[in-house]
């Protein structure tokens, strides 16, 4: 199949007379310009990277990129107005980021672009801060970290808590064993999702969308849900689900916290898309047991409110999304930054923030990759990590509650995970019967693949269109 990347279009742009960027490796002065431009024009391109990197001395947002120029149009009006200078804009990111004096690639484009849109931004000589999660595939995230080694670039991932002071102190604190081992990691996320909708036609595309640049990678198909753009994280063609979108972020702390650096050795997941009846097909309510050596990990997702008619939602420990690790001595919650003894007693605090964008530019400024608080290699493995989860859902079945208890007897800490699963749907009047039971899978760590399995190793490697294929930098 034929890529179209950037070589490709640099060879059709010269001979447009159209001037090139080419790799540079010297380091950025502290009081040198650093010119940024920004792919990906919804909530985080426009409300994010471009506040985050204007606000910062000696950085400028200089270009705009999205296949909807209305969105791009108003991101170019705001800066105008807010910093008092102009950005160009793009339809096509290959223009933006084939310019020469573009240094910097803020990518804040869909789930299913990051992995293509990084590895152009870096065979440009660009610099990335992407957004998580860090891919679609775990073999596209392997091919990003080969990107980022071949041609030498910083990237950095959106897993922002890498910059949180508080965070680090915490598990720097547990790490020392100040509450004895770890004994297992619960990580959630109880955020609100309402239908996708599901209509009966196709949904017209906006005359001003570019819709085979959006689709990019993607199988290019009609939609059926009500809106086209960031409900795609709900559809398995463009997006990852809950327990990678927003679950990348709770993954990568825990995982941070347990010093694992591989996919765990099994996963299993159950789950289901509950009440909606709508076009996006990812699970709405999910819970994923991760074998990891150190101690288990265990991750739940509750899009849907705490009970039927109810407008709170559910709550582990009192908190809504976080990161809890239980230890042989007491608990610690990484998100709130408070340890309690076995009692319960608070025993410690860890405050102080920080600036994931801060971080990059000051990454980008030094030239080392050790600067960078969430360096590609780490989003990758978290992600990995989400998406393994992910496999096994989308490989399972309906099942019984019997045959769930039965797969799941001889991990008791899951079965905890499972009652709450069970009281929670109950509480919405949805039968458990009807939820997917995903197997028990083996993973091949060092290779990044599952043990006998063809049809996990597929998704594992993903799916691209022509002509919009990644490309293997494995050599």
């Amino acid at each position: 199949m034929k890529t179209l990347g950037r070589r490709d279009f640099m060879k059709s742009s010269l001979a447009a007379g159209v001037t090139l960027a080419l790799p540079f490796s010297r380091v950025r002065g502290a009081n040198e310009r650093i010119v940024v431009g920004v792919i990906g024009l919804g909530g985080r391109g426009s409300g994010a990277h471009v506040p985050s990197f204007e606000n910062q001395e000696g950085v400028t947002v200089a270009a705009l990129s999205d296949p909807d120029k209305e969105r791009t149009g108003a991101a170019a009006k705001m800066i105008e107005s807010r910093y008092k200078h102009k950005a160009e804009q793009y339809v096509d990111m290959r223009r933006l980021i084939d310019r020469k004096d573009i240094d910097v690639i803020g990518n804040a484009t869909q789930n299913y672009w990051h992995g293509l849109s990084t590895i152009w931004a870096c065979q440009a000589g660009k610099h990335v801060y992407v957004e998580k999660p860090l891919s679609h595939y775990i073999w596209e995230g392997r091919q990003m970290v080969n990107a980022a080694r071949k041609y030498d670039r910083l990237v950095q991932c959106g897993t922002q808590h890498r910059s949180e002071a508080n965070v680090t102190a915490a598990i720097k604190w547990v790490r020392e064993g100040n509450l004895g081992k770890i004994k297992y990691i619960t990580a959630f996320a109880n955020k609100a999702r309402s239908s996708c909708g599901k209509r009966e036609t196709p949904l017209e595309i906006p005359e001003t969308v570019d819709y085979d640049l959006w689709c990019g990678p993607a199988k290019k198909l009609p939609i059926y849900r009500d809106k086209l753009q960031y409900d795609c994280s709900f559809d398995w063609n463009t997006g990852d689900g809950e327990s990678c979108n927003q679950g990348v972020h709770e993954v990568d702390v825990a995982r941070w916290c347990l010093g694992e650096e591989m996919l765990p050795r099994r996963v299993m997941s159950i789950g289901g898309r509950f009440i909606f009846n709508d076009a996006c097909d990812v699970p709405n309510t999910q819970i994923i047991y991760y074998d990891f050596p150190t101690a288990p990990l265990l991750y739940e997702v509750h899009n849907l409110r705490k009970a039927k008619g109810s407008n709170d939602m559910p709550d582990f420990r009192g908190e809504r999304v976080g990161v809890i690790v239980d230890c042989e001595g007491g608990s610690v919650s990484l998100y709130r930054g408070i340890a309690w003894d076995k009692e319960g007693k608070e025993v410690k605090k860890f405050g102080g923030g920080g600036d994931h964008f801060v971080n990059f530019i000051q990454a980008v400024r030094s030239g080392k990759r050790e600067d960078l608080n969430a360096e590609v290699l780490e989003g990758h493995r978290s992600t990995a990590v989400c998406h393994a989860g992910n496999i096994s859902y989308r490989l399972g079945k309906t099942a019984s509650k019997a045959e769930m208890r039965e797969q799941i007897r001889d991990v008791p800490i899951f079965g905890e995970m499972f009652d709450r699963l069970l009281t929670h749907l109950a509480a919405n009047e949805i039968d458990i019967n009807t939820a997917t039971l995903g197997p028990w899978m083996e993973i091949d760590g060092p290779n990044e693949r599952f043990k006998d399995n063809d049809q996990a190793n597929r998704l594992v490697h993903g799916f691209y269109r022509e002509p919009y294929i990644l490309p293997d930098l494995s050599a």
